[in-house]
């Protein structure tokens, strides 16, 4: 039975895997059906410990190559939006909605929507602050560049995401070996990285903004500072994500410099995950992505403002008029709440993490994720694919917030870890 027979709205949702399951039910509740595309045969690699649920979903169709059978396979549902889930999904999601007549962002800049060096390049172009940048394609080049410009430099995939396979190289040897290492493997997608792209280091803070947009219109939802520390090799790992308030003087910057680069890219529909650097001359892109932000944040914002995210692109499909009316108004932090990830330093078979009653105790704490249980094989944290643990602490008052989010860092270390025999190195 199609959603059109059920007289329900239909949404059809591009890789809709259990990292965005928290988007699916908002819809869910709002009284829809959705209908899942998977854009690839294969599920890739970084969604393969995270299955969807079946049961969510009137359809699960997956994409054999031929555009016109799925356009009509979705087509038969009568679909009043396409959306991208997961990273993976925002180029086929752009291209279904346009093959449907249905609000998205187009085709035009879809590959700078996912692609780090047009991404950048886009901004640039566009006039706004943009990071000095090379697309390595060969090891002598990218040496030569990196001798040019001097200082630290940052080399990735072209169109990964989270900070897997990011290189902080103060060498240029340094970055050449990240070229090689990354060169001719895949990125978390399962996809060829074809190279690498090669940017200069962006000295202050770093911020993730998460927006929604309708009809090119952008509404400002969470803005959230990173921790940052050197550990096991990585001398810009982040550990630590807290809740800014919307009055904070650096957020009025952030979302000038945001909605301006959303404009640059494209982005006139839907949710948008923002990474920003404050440098000392402003801010400066790190890379965007246009679908709802990961890592739990959604909802975490929620329980501290009332609404994220989630709430807003509701709105953006479903209910356009409200969200007009509602776009200019600044959020209101409630809550204060910070998102630790734990870094861990050992490898080895995990046989149990000692101090959690210690962390579960805290003022603040409201919740632990375990990623790794006693049994399994723990690594080094060297990205966010690889904390154990994830905290997040939620409160009335920041500074109880920011005293445990120490704490949390005190109790951190290679005593909180025991290990089946001794730690490899």
């Amino acid at each position: 039975m199609t959603a059109a027979i059920e007289g329900r709205p239909c949404i059809v949702m591009v890789d809709a895997y259990a990292a965005v399951r928290s988007l699916v039910l908002t819809f869910l509740e709002q009284g829809c059906s959705l209908v899942r595309v998977q854009s690839t045969r294969d599920v890739p690699y970084v969604y393969r410990g995270s299955p969807y649920v079946p049961d969510d979903f009137v359809a699960d169709i997956v994409h054999e190559g031929d555009l016109e059978a799925t356009a009509e396979a979705v087509g038969a549902f009568t679909p009043i939006a396409v959306i991208a889930g997961g990273e993976s999904g925002v180029e086929f999601a752009d291209l279904l909605a346009e093959r449907l007549g249905l609000p998205g962002n187009g085709t035009a800049l879809s590959s700078a929507r996912r692609d780090k060096h047009l991404m950048v390049e886009a901004v640039r172009a566009a006039g706004l602050r943009a990071a000095r940048q090379l697309r390595a394609t060969d090891a002598d080049e990218l040496a030569a560049w990196h001798r040019d410009l001097g200082g630290r430099v940052v080399v990735k995939p072209p169109r990964s995401a989270g900070s897997q396979g990011v290189f902080f190289c103060d060498t240029p040897q340094e970055s050449v070996a990240a070229f090689r290492a990354l060169a001719d493997a895949d990125d978390v997608f399962s996809q060829p990285n074809r190279g690498a792209v090669a940017q200069e280091y962006l000295p202050g803070t770093e911020y993730m903004v998460n927006t929604v947009s309708r009809d090119g219109r952008h509404h400002l939802c969470d803005v959230w500072r990173t921790g940052r520390l050197s550990a096991n090799g990585v001398v810009d790992l982040c550990d630590a994500l807290s809740l800014v308030e919307a009055e904070s003087r650096v957020v009025e910057p952030l979302r000038a410099y945001a909605f301006e680069v959303l404009d640059a890219l494209g982005i006139r529909h839907g949710p948008a995950h923002l990474e920003i650097r404050m440098t000392p001359q402003g801010p400066c892109l790190v890379e965007v992505g246009a679908r709802i932000a990961g890592g739990g944040i959604p909802a975490c914002a929620g329980l501290c403002i009332g609404e994220s995210q989630l709430e807003w692109t509701v709105d953006a499909y479903l209910r356009p008029e409200r969200f007009h009316a509602r776009a200019a108004a600044p959020y209101r932090v409630r809550r204060h709440s910070a998102i630790v990830g734990m870094v861990s330093p050992v490898k080895g078979v995990l046989s149990e993490y000692r101090g959690l009653d210690e962390i579960e105790r805290l003022e603040s704490f409201h919740r632990l994720i375990t990623l790794v249980k006693p049994g399994q094989e723990i690594d080094r944290t060297v990205d966010d694919l690889t904390y154990p643990l994830i905290v997040t602490l939620l409160h009335d008052l920041e500074e109880v917030v920011q005293r445990d989010l120490n704490t949390i860092r005190h109790l951190d270390g290679a005593a909180f870890y025991g290990l089946d025999g001794a730690a490899r190195s």
